[in-house]
This record gives C-alpha cells, structure tokens and sequence, in this order.
C-alpha cells in the first residue's frame, strides 16, 4: 500500500497524458526511445524528459542491447483504479427516457465528428510520412560530400528533430559522449552545427 506522499507524487507523474501514453506503450513490450517518438509521435526530446524523469521516481528502468540501443521498461505494473464516494444525502433524481434519447444521440454525433477528425488526421499523417520519407532521400543526396559517414549523419537527423544537448545525443543516437564530441567538432566546423550553452543545433535554427 502507498503512502499518501507516495500516491500524491505518482499521481502527479500520471496527471501527464503522455507520460500515461508513453506508460502504456511499454506495458506492451519494451522499447528504445526513437520508437517510443515514432509510435506516439513525440519529438525525442520530450520522449527523452518523460523517460528520465519517470526513470528518476523508479517507475521505468533500462537497459542495452548489443547495438547500444538504451530499452525503457516498467519496473512494476501500474493499475490505478478511482473510485468515486457519492453523499447519500445527495440524490440526484433519474432523467426521463427523453433527457437520455437525447444525451445518447449528442455522444454518437460527438463520436461522429471526433471519428472523422481522426481519419482526416491519419490521412495527413500519412502524407506527412511520405513527404519525410522523400526529404530524408534527399538529405541522403545533398550531406554526401559534406558528411563523413553514417554517425556524423545520424547526429545531423537527430539535430533535425530539435535542438539537443550532448546528454540527449547520446540517448538519441546510441554512441559515447567522447565520439559524439568528436562528431559535434567537426559538424561545426564544417559550419553545420552551432551550440548555444548546452545545446547543439543546425546552424541557423536559433531555438526554431
């Protein structure tokens, strides 16, 4: 049983809808952040905030595998159950069978209207992924002479995402601080990279 310090800070740790997103995904099966962003289409940074913070109140732990990919999985099943005590000395008299036709047939055209903004959003998600799909083709294309091989091009997309600290890279990219230093070096001076306090960006992002 928690104690009630306990249960306030889970519940304030939950009280966020992606961190309870990202809660539910890893009940599934465990996964590594870049998976976690492109199930539940997150910008790794933030995906990166939940993990570390969920991992620093123990609700989260993980792991690497042999490519040095970082796995996040639930360190115990969360079930939260909320039960909800009504006064017996408030009693609410029972609608008549039209006040419930009518609540009834507002839910289904709310459901309605709720189902066609999701196909219209799914829709666009797939054009989004197509046209990101093309524009990774083409950054394959153009970083060819500029770029001198797959990691410095792995910290360039990580960097296309949002501006990141070294801590960040590391998570994102899989690779040690010392070489993504080394990376971040020659991406700057190469005039593809700047850095601002603790984080690196494309040059010319300014916090875009």
């Amino acid at each position: 049983m928690l104690e009630g310090s306990e249960v306030s800070r889970l519940l304030d740790i939950l009280g966020n809808r992606n961190r309870r997103r990202i809660i539910a995904l890893l009940r599934q099966k465990p996964c590594f952040v870049t998976e976690i962003s492109d199930r539940l289409v997150l910008s790794p940074k933030a995906v990166i905030e939940h993990l570390q913070l969920m991992e620093r109140e123990q609700l989260l732990i993980s792991c690497q595998d042999e490519r040095r990919r970082k796995y996040y999985y639930l360190s115990q099943d969360i079930n939260v159950s909320i039960h909800l005590l009504h006064q017996q000395d408030r009693v609410t008299p029972p609608a008549s069978e039209v006040d419930q036709a009518t609540a009834f047939i507002r839910s289904l055209l709310l459901f309605r209207r709720l189902i066609r903004a999701r196909d219209e959003l799914v829709s666009n998600l797939e054009h989004l992924e197509q046209d990101i799909e093309a524009k990774v083709n083409v950054i394959l294309q153009a970083g060819g002479g500029l770029l001198s091989g797959e990691k410095e091009l792995d910290v360039m997309l990580a960097l296309a995402h949002y501006n990141l600290t070294l801590e960040e890279l590391e998570e994102l990219t899989n690779l040690p601080a010392a070489e993504i230093r080394s990376i971040l070096i020659a991406l700057i001076e190469k005039g593809l990279v700047e850095q601002t306090n603790t984080e690196y960006m494309i040059r010319g992002v300014h916090g875009e």
